[in-house]
């Protein structure tokens, strides 16, 4: 049985595979891109890419994608596969730097269907390398930004990365005017929690509105409102512990530091909550937590799998997993 440090970040592509797998100058200018936001050399990408693909078909690998956050509250991704064609008829497994820095999926149907004219329709993925690469399943995801064929932002992503960057700039321009000339950049941080419900399919299934709306829209007020303090910190129930285990070691094997969990204030309430990290990792950790959280429980009897994903709002997922008010600060 592996232990936690063996297990933790098994399916990133960190910076400690960097280092292992990069050659010192190809690992410097990648960290220089990713700390200073400096221009990636073409170079640079093609032996980031061939190493990526070395690591994740030797974790199993055979797809990669550009996993992207467009205005629809859910994460998206068209598979490409790593086999090109080889001169003795059978394949060989390609992935350039061209493939990993851009992708062009098809924008006409986001973040509304037919908004666009077809000339518009193409999109455009850019790969994100302050989020680090991860398999889910057997499939290299590649943390992109997504726009439109005019460079219109259609995800959640590159507004967030601007918001990162204005930031930064005035932060240092503040400092500057204190004379504080050492400080290269300036990275906010989050530690998002989730706080969720599980309840069984069986209950889930006799509650229309549940079934229908995704939400809970009747039912009565408890005596004393959310005070359960019986619930509130109270023992973990062993069905809501193996959940809780099971979907720890698949966050923590996704490097994401999935680090408290208990009973919250109403019945059948829990949460989870994270170590902080930087801004734009934490968003996407939090995506792939949300996720996890679907797919752990209806493998433990507690919903159908995910239809619709809410964020943002209390909503009650079709696979018995409730997420309340999206991410709430730590």
């Amino acid at each position: 049985m592996k232990t936690v440090t063996e297990t933790f970040g098994s399916m990133v592509f960190d910076d400690r595979v960097m280092k292992a797998t990069l050659s010192a100058k190809v690992y410097a200018s990648l960290r220089h891109t990713i700390d200073e936001g400096a221009s990636l050399d073409p170079g640079v990408a093609d032996a980031v890419a061939s190493a990526m693909r070395d690591w994740a078909v030797a974790k199993g690998a055979t797809h990669f994608t550009h996993w992207f956050q467009p205005l629809t509250g859910i994460t998206a991704e068209k598979h490409d596969s790593f086999i090109a064609p080889s001169p003795d008829g059978g394949v060989i497994m390609e992935f350039s730097g061209k493939e990993l820095i851009k992708g062009e999926p098809d924008a006409s149907s986001f973040p509304s269907g037919g908004l666009r004219a077809t000339f518009e329709a193409r999109g455009y993925t850019a790969w994100d390398p302050t989020s680090y690469a991860f398999i889910k399943g057997k499939t290299l995801c590649i943390p992109t930004a997504f726009c439109s064929y005019g460079g219109h932002a259609l995800d959640k992503k590159t507004p967030l990365l601007r918001s990162m960057e204005a930031l930064n700039r005035q932060a240092l321009r503040v400092l500057r005017l204190f004379g504080n000339d050492t400080v290269k950049r300036v990275v906010s941080s989050v530690g998002p929690e989730q706080e969720y419900f599980l309840i069984t399919k069986e209950m889930y299934d006799a509650r229309p509105d549940l079934r229908f709306c995704g939400r809970t829209l009747f039912g009565s007020k408890p005596p004393k409102g959310q005070e359960m303090d019986d619930h509130y910190f109270g023992a973990i129930k062993p069905k809501v512990a193996a959940f809780m285990e099971e979907l720890n070691e698949e966050l923590w094997k996704l490097g994401i530091m999935a680090k408290t969990e208990h009973n919250e204030v109403a019945p059948a309430q829990h949460e989870l909550a994270p170590i902080y990290t930087t801004t734009n990792l934490a968003t996407d950790q939090n995506q792939l937590t949300m996720e996890m959280m679907q797919k752990v429980a209806a493998r433990h009897g507690l919903g159908p799998d995910l239809l619709r994903l809410y964020q943002g709002q209390d909503a009650l997922h079709p696979d018995g997993v409730l997420l309340l008010r999206g991410p709430c600060a730590g």
